[in-house]
């Protein structure tokens, strides 16, 4: 056999054998984050094309969508066309509406897995607002919801008020599912929040009513998504690990991350001039690297791809 015939064989075997390494190497090999992804607050683009430009930038593997109830016939198309990307989603429409519950309920039966984002200028205890969570619970779907008490700008406003009393909703309601989401869930982490300040960075002090309900109330979930949550992650580097632990069960990752490509370009914080130390940046990509870094490998695959399909009742083929 002459020398390069040889030599090709030779390069011929170890290219099979390379082949044969990949096709038997861990699947989470393959994976950004080395676990698997599920960004669960993900607000639809307009075009397909322009949802999966953020889930594959930002290393994630699905989405579950959060929609409003006039765009809901364009994310069953996209979720038809990539049913492994988008497992799932959630609707919402003004809770005021004499015709809001019926709505909502004729969506779920359709397919939606929940009510959400709830976002209305309504305090979270609201006759609108109880009659929403009673109609969750007889569905059993969750709701997401958007706790903010300092307007970002001044012709806002603000939604879902009185998070300070909101145990009582926790109780009045046992059989909804709540997934608590934004500043004034985030901020009350701390004990001292006086909902004064949309993002406080200051040191958190214990025992803060959000922390202490995800461990008092089975109901209640965490949506780690936004600004809001990346900072409640960052704001004391001694406090992130151990509620990370904590709460391991209650915790669910999103982004809410409006930027276009999954790296942070075009206007990933627009219009909220609090959020801008998180301006030209994927929220998702500065949430995952935060979590990844407080986690082992398991917690962190239980955070960002096991509980946000346990809660939304989800399944996907990518795992």
């Amino acid at each position: 056999m002459s020398t390069s015939r040889r030599r090709f064989l030779t390069s011929m075997v170890s290219v099979a054998a390379a082949r044969v390494l990949c096709a038997e190497a861990p699947a989470q090999t393959a994976y950004t984050w080395g676990a698997p992804v599920i960004d669960c607050h993900f607000h639809a683009r307009p075009t397909l094309d322009a949802n999966l430009a953020h889930i594959n930038g930002s290393g994630c593997q699905a989405v579950y969508l959060l929609s409003r109830l006039s765009s809901v016939d364009d994310v069953k198309r996209f979720m038809q066309e990539e049913p492994a990307h988008l497992p799932g989603y959630s609707t919402s429409t003004d809770v005021t509406a004499s015709d809001a519950i019926p709505l909502l309920t004729e969506a779920v039966k359709n397919g939606a897995h929940g009510f959400g984002e709830v976002k209305y200028h309504v305090a979270c205890d609201s006759p609108e607002m109880r009659r929403l969570y009673a109609a969750a619970a007889e569905l059993n779907v969750p709701v997401t919801l958007h706790f903010q008490e300092v307007a970002h700008t001044p012709t806002e406003g603000v939604f879902n008020t009185g998070f300070k009393h909101f145990n009582k909703m926790l109780e009045a309601f046992p059989n909804t599912t709540f997934v608590g989401h934004c500043d004034a869930f985030w901020a009350n982490v701390s004990a001292d929040y006086a909902d004064n300040i949309d993002y406080p960075r200051t040191p958190i002090v214990r025992g803060g009513i959000t922390d202490k309900w995800l461990s008092d109330y089975p109901n209640l979930f965490a949506d780690m998504s936004a600004n809001s949550g990346n900072n409640a992650l960052t704001r004391d580097p001694s406090f992130t690990a151990d509620f990370l632990k904590r709460h391991r069960s209650k915790l669910i990752f999103g982004s809410d991350c409006a930027c276009r490509d999954g790296h942070g370009g075009g206007v990933s914080q627009g219009n909220n001039p609090g959020a801008s130390r998180l301006a030209g940046k994927c929220v998702a990509r500065e949430t995952l690297t935060v979590l990844k870094a407080n986690t082992t490998p398991e917690l962190f695959r239980i955070l960002v791809w096991e509980n946000g399909h346990r809660v939304y009742k989800l399944t996907t083929t990518t795992a």
